[in-house]
């Protein structure tokens, strides 16, 4: 069994990518020239898997998109790190992850449903993510038009460290309780939310009588402004006639005078 083990460890060290355990069967079964059982591969699979686990190796072996691979423990995260980001400083850019995360919870799904959730074109974004082969084409839907279908590939569950995608997070785990008073199951929870509802209830209110208010106290001011104006308009018609009473004014008294003089000569 430790020699079967052995040559099953070095097929999972040496291959890039998770092997499944009909390819380590396969490879067996030629190797030896007979054929060996599935169980006798996952039992010298599972020994591996316990030896790694010790803390005196770095890496362990990992189900990972239904197959296995090495991969470095996550104590060793931040030397790796360090080391990966010296050798490739190319990273996914914001708007290609929120567009590969959409593709992971609704696929399969339309370049133009995509859009619609994000709101842009996301024409660059797609096309880099099937660049990477994070993504890929899985068929054309019935809609009108037959759009393009798209999907996550084998290496995105590689890349993220997953063995299927039900192994993603619910959008739920990423929901922070915010503007939440209280916990649901306090026993004072209730009444803690009847009075915030309470509370903004009358500040909505106390706002909707400072509008009236300040609507009415506009109103008045508005008639007052229209009252002045009328007078300021009465008093500007009333100075312009009166100059032109003196004239007519003058005029009859002169008339008078000269008719009295007459009179004086005639006698």
């Amino acid at each position: 069994m430790n020699f079967l083990q052995n040559h099953i460890e070095s097929i999972i060290f040496c291959a890039t990518d998770p092997v499944k355990p009909d390819e380590i069967r396969q490879c067996m079964s030629e190797m030896f020239e007979a054929e060996i059982p599935l169980d006798d591969i996952l039992n010298a699979v599972d020994e591996l898997l316990s030896k790694y686990e010790d803390e005196m190796y770095p890496f362990q072996i990992l189900q990972i998109g239904g197959g296995y691979q090495f991969m470095t423990k996550p104590a060793y995260q931040s030397s790796l790190g360090i080391f990966l980001k010296q050798k490739s400083k190319k990273r996914l850019s914001t708007s290609a992850l929120e567009t590969m995360a959409i593709v992971a919870y609704k696929q399969p799904i339309t370049k133009g449903q995509i859009e619609q959730i994000r709101g842009v074109n996301c024409d660059y974004a797609m096309q880099k993510l099937l660049e990477k082969e994070l993504v890929e084409i899985q068929g054309k839907s019935d809609g009108v038009g037959r759009p393009i279908l798209y999907g996550t590939s084998q290496k995105f569950l590689e890349y993220f460290g997953i063995n299927n995608i039900k192994d993603l997070p619910s959008p739920k785990d990423f929901t922070s309780e915010v503007n939440e008073i209280g916990d649901v199951n306090d026993p004072d929870y209730e009444a803690l939310a009847n009075q915030a509802i309470s509370e903004i209830t009358e500040t909505n209110n106390q706002l909707e009588i400072t509008d009236a208010t300040h609507e009415a106290s506009t109103d008045e001011e508005l008639v007052e402004e229209e009252l002045v104006e009328q007078v300021v308009y009465i008093s500007e018609d009333q100075s312009e006639e009166q100059p032109e009473e003196s004239p007519d004014n003058s005029d009859s008294s002169e008339e008078d005078t000269s008719t009295e003089n007459d009179q004086t000569k005639s006698e």
